[in-house]
């Protein structure tokens, strides 16, 4: 981050001021956990859809603040100069824009997750921020879950050895969202008829690029992936609306599994799963091995040599106390709070906490770009016959010799006990 990130008056150091742009089912998500944060004031949202926009305008009003200014053109509400950062939460294909433009106004950004369209995005996203010197942070909310945190705290205390290989991915029923998105106005239903690739990586991917010192130490430098055919949803479509229903003879684009593997410059690999069109339980299917021993997410257990009884499975838990994340120790005291099991709130707070303090944020532009990328690559890679795509490296070589982030609480670079 440049020096020229704009330094706050004295009393937005104790509040910081968010813009909401997008107010659909996850924008009005994450302004509700914001709204519960008395630090946190919202002088401004924007949303295209007039019904939307004002609901949004009336939440904000509920939680006892001012009413807020409610714009339907996002780039009104950047004008502002009583906005510090930006939470966008539009439609996929719109992130980069908004988050460039916000970048370009002087805002800390606060980019929902999703997939880049283009490899271009992703260079565009990050020469904005290193000639603006603003932040891009995705807020990816699985970085600050129990378990992955945990998990975070006994890779960087070599509990099991140096890191081999990881497998993670995002495996959720979505076929009745996707089916119903037309009247529902929301956008993954366009992307599963037009697109083929792994459209939304990072929920597994995030928490697996920290464990392997991604853009600080060690970097993807290869990737491959592989389709199958396309059948979960039409199904859904024939047995819950019927044959004639045009859904149930769409083409859609988008293969039921899709398979991406990566490979690391220090030879670790990376397997991520995207399974949402059949039926299933909820899974980010992780698993991380190592020299020393292995955990697997499915079954909540793990496994570590000359301490595990045997060749056989412990549960998870036996070790979770020992190695829960001083954060999430924090946390459970405190009293867990917002979506996806307290994830949300952790994710916002780290966002909000890198504003107030005027440094980068713990997911940084790199991180940021390095993650949606696997979308775009891997419809490049499926379109070619699943042929290996090189991986750019968007840190320009500064991978190798690159520090650990700001040594903060919600640092996803290192565990500091020795700030809690």
């Amino acid at each position: 981050m440049s020096n020229n990130v704009r330094n706050f008056q004295d009393d937005c150091k104790s509040k910081v001021r968010l813009g909401f742009i997008g107010l659909s089912g996850r924008g009005k998500s994450l302004l509700g956990t914001v709204l519960a944060m008395a630090d946190v004031d919202v002088p401004a949202v924007s949303e295209l859809y007039e019904d939307r926009l004002q609901l949004g305008i009336e939440q904000v009003e509920a939680s006892g603040r001012h009413r807020p200014e409610g714009y339907k053109d996002y780039r009104k509400l950047l004008e502002r100069d009583d906005i510090d950062g930006v939470v966008i939460a539009t439609s996929w294909t719109t992130h980069t824009e908004i988050a460039i433009d916000a970048m370009k106004a002087g805002k800390y950004v606060g980019m929902e997750v999703g997939g880049a369209t283009s490899i271009k995005d992703c260079w565009d996203l990050i020469r904005t921020s290193e000639t603006t010197g603003m932040p891009c942070m995705m807020l990816e909310n699985c970085n600050y879950g129990r378990e992955e945190m945990a998990i975070l705290n006994m890779v960087k205390k070599n509990v099991l050895g140096e890191i081999i290989h990881c497998q993670c991915g995002y495996q959720h029923d979505l076929r009745e969202e996707v089916a119903c998105g037309i009247e529902n106005r929301h956008y993954r239903i366009h992307n599963y008829l037009n697109r083929n690739g792994d459209v939304y990586p990072t929920h597994g991917l995030g928490p697996m690029a920290k464990f392997l010192n991604i853009n600080r130490g060690n970097r993807f430098i290869s990737l491959t992936s592989m389709a199958s055919k396309s059948r979960g949803i039409n199904e859904w479509v024939k047995n819950n609306k019927g044959e004639d229903h045009p859904l149930a003879r769409a083409d859609f684009a988008l293969g039921d599994v899709i398979t991406t593997m990566l490979k690391c410059a220090h030879g670790e690999t990376v397997l991520i799963i995207h399974d949402t069109s059949l039926p299933r339980p909820y899974s980010r299917g992780g698993r991380v091995q190592g020299t020393k021993g292995i955990w697997m997410e499915d079954n909540k257990s793990i496994y570590i040599e000359g301490r595990s009884p045997g060749h056989t499975w412990e549960p998870f838990e036996n070790y979770l106390k020992e190695y829960e994340h001083p954060l999430w120790k924090e946390y459970l005291n405190l009293g867990v709070q917002g979506g996806h099991g307290g994830m949300d709130y952790l994710v916002l707070r780290a966002y909000i906490e890198s504003i107030k303090a005027n440094t980068d944020t713990p997911i940084d532009v790199y991180d940021t770009a390095t993650w949606m990328a696997v979308t775009a690559l891997s419809e490049q890679s499926i379109a070619t016959g699943s042929s290996v795509v090189a991986f750019p490296d968007f840190t320009n070589g500064k991978w190798i010799n690159r520090k650990p982030g700001f040594p903060g609480k919600y640092s996803l670079d290192n565990v500091y006990d020795n700030l809690f």
